[in-house]
């Protein structure tokens, strides 16, 4: 079995994944939201995102891993008073940390004060597996279905290059009407393209997006025609 590289810190990435069999991720705009929902919480940790779009059967996203420096140490304090000497922070539960994914950046001497502190950054491999697993749970119990939902690993395609990464954004963007759900990109709800076009609060990278593109009526020009464009042969699926 191939062995599938982590993501690199400051490198971006073109992420996509599909369901099962090519069966449906989304049925309903609950599904959507919630998927969107559960992405703020575990991706927006770790990576910056500019270019998304949520297909009823697969996904697209384009995003820069962050820098280890970037990402903020999540921080959990735990009462020392009444906690048996077993249950201070030591060497097993240092390492019990370090292999659920986390990398331990402090640990605070527990006999030093009322309480323990345990920081660790979080993993970007591990934040997309806990998106796509806590999505996955909702979904099955929604919709009464038993086993994995997604196909794994998820796929990813390093970017190298400017003119690869707009030609990412459109292709991403254009996805609907590429599948024949949309004759017009903008019309299509569960893209980033109506954000980016728009002046909606968003923790999308819309400036650093319409930058590539030099200006703003650059960006909504490159998207109005059809470009014929080949994200890259890895590419398994559209």
């Amino acid at each position: 079995m191939q062995k599938i590289p982590p993501l690199e810190h400051g490198k971006y990435y073109h992420i996509y994944n599909r369901g099962n069999n090519s069966e449906d991720l989304f049925k309903c705009s609950d599904n959507y939201l919630h998927f969107l929902n559960l992405y703020d919480k575990y991706i927006d940790l770790v990576a910056d995102t500019f270019a998304y779009c949520l297909m009823p059967n697969h996904f697209h996203l384009l995003v820069r891993i962050r820098e280890e420096n970037e990402i903020f140490p999540i921080s959990k304090n735990q009462p020392l008073s009444g906690h048996k000497a077993s249950d201070r922070v030591d060497s097993s539960k240092t390492l019990a940390a370090l292999e659920d994914g986390k990398t331990l950046s402090a640990v605070a001497n527990p006999d030093s004060g009322l309480s323990k502190r345990i920081s660790w950054i979080p993993k970007p491999d591990k934040q997309f597996s806990h998106l796509f697993n806590s999505y996955a749970q909702a979904f099955n119990k929604q919709q009464n279905r038993h086993g994995s939902l997604f196909e794994t690993p998820f796929h990813r395609i390093p970017i190298d290059s400017d003119k690869y990464f707009c030609h990412l954004v459109y292709y991403i963007h254009n996805n609907p009407v590429h599948h024949g759900l949309m004759e017009h990109l903008a019309d299509y709800p569960w893209s980033s393209y109506q954000t980016i076009i728009s002046n909606k609060v968003t923790k999308l990278k819309r400036k650093e997006v319409i930058d590539w593109f030099d200006d703003f009526e650059n960006f909504i020009s490159f998207h109005k025609y059809n470009h014929d464009i080949d994200v890259g042969s890895e590419f398994a699926f559209e």
